[in-house]
């Protein structure tokens, strides 16, 4: 895979983001990773974020990984998840209009805080086709929701707890049950040697959804 530094405006805000793209990029499909939280040491070099962008590129997906708001080389504070949504949609606006990315083929993606960041933000974005949250703490109401979803959470993780997220299966999957909740045996919060299990399924999600489209 190919990787390449990149910088887009979220506001008045410049970004730092990572293109990670497949050595031959013939699909023009591509997804926006959101990373953990940033308080606890959540970057777009955590591992989970590196594991989907690896998997995704070996389906013939780019991604943009980038740091929110005050992380890294990104400028701004952090601000509780309200200016993540917004740096978020900038990013989708970002890879959309990329020359090798088809705008009608972008998906979102994001694991713990940025998981519930990334769900919010689809709900405010035309542009997303799909989305999948890695053990998000929160999830919002999103049976109103057209798009496909797909929440991963881990069997042994004692931050966001597997029984709560198949708790709200309803308000996750909506009527037409466009929403999918997979629980990963063994796995924990960090995905520790759980990550190619993980980045696997989230890649053949969006290969669903994005490229075997018709």
């Amino acid at each position: 895979m190919k990787q390449r530094k990149v910088f887009f405006q979220s506001g008045a805000l410049n970004l730092e983001g990572r293109l990670v793209s497949p050595r031959r990029a013939e699909t023009g499909a591509g997804v926006v990773i959101c990373h953990p939280h940033p308080l606890y040491g959540g970057s777009m070099d955590n591992n989970v974020v590196y594991a989907v962008s690896k998997a995704l590129a070996e389906k013939g997906i780019t991604s943009l990984c980038f740091n929110f708001r005050g992380v890294g080389r990104s400028e701004g504070l952090h601000d509780d998840g309200r200016g993540e949504i917004d740096d978020t949609l900038a990013a989708i606006a970002f890879l959309a209009g990329c020359s090798e990315i088809d705008s009608g083929r972008v998906g979102l993606a994001g694991y713990s805080f940025g998981g519930a960041v990334a769900l919010n933000a689809a709900m405010q974005c035309d542009t997303v086709k799909a989305v999948a949250a890695i053990s998000p703490p929160e999830v919002p109401a999103l049976g109103s929701a057209a798009w496909p979803r797909l929440i991963l959470c881990g069997s042994e993780d004692t931050l966001v707890s597997a029984i709560s997220i198949l708790q709200q299966k309803e308000r996750i999957t909506g009527l037409d049950d466009a929403g999918v909740i997979e629980v990963i045996k063994g796995a924990d919060h960090f995905w520790h040697r759980s990550e190619e299990v993980m980045a696997t399924r989230v890649a053949s999600f969006f290969q669903q959804h994005l490229l075997d489209t018709g």
